[in-house]
């Protein structure tokens, strides 16, 4: 039987991450924030179930927050129940990696807990949208 043989291979460093200005980072935190009150909060978030109904984990917050050069758009789900483990959790569920001055990459999260990015060099505009109107960012 053969030896498996292994291999020196040559792997160039990774690109370092575009940098995110101050002004930036502020005016699409502004955007992002006004389409979350206007027509996210409305659209997703309800009242709590009576007691008395079946408990199921229902949204309670809807916000966004940058992390180094990527902006998530969050979702807090309350786990209600007295045999809840935790009272709430965090779900990210939309994510525009900033690639250059008014341009983005957009990726949703699977089931599997991976990203998918599925638009490329989008401007903020068009990106705001997508999380409206495009049912790879819609909320359970």
């Amino acid at each position: 039987m053969a030896k498996n043989q292994r291999m020196w291979v040559y792997s160039p460093p990774k690109p370092p991450a575009p940098k995110v200005s101050t002004k930036t980072k502020v005016m699409v935190q502004q955007k992002a924030d006004e389409l979350v009150e206007k027509v996210l909060k409305p659209k997703y978030i309800q009242p709590p179930p009576a007691p008395d109904e079946f408990q199921h984990n229902y949204i309670a917050d809807i916000y966004t927050k940058w992390y180094r050069h990527y902006f998530y758009f969050c979702a807090k789900y309350i786990v209600p129940g007295p045999n809840a483990l935790i009272p709430f959790f965090e779900a990210r569920f939309a994510r525009l990696k900033y690639l250059r001055d008014n341009q983005f990459n957009m990726a949703f999260m699977r089931y599997t807990g991976e990203w998918v990015e599925v638009y490329q060099d989008l401007s903020l505009e068009q990106c705001l949208d997508s999380v409206e109107n495009d049912p790879f960012f819609e909320l359970l």
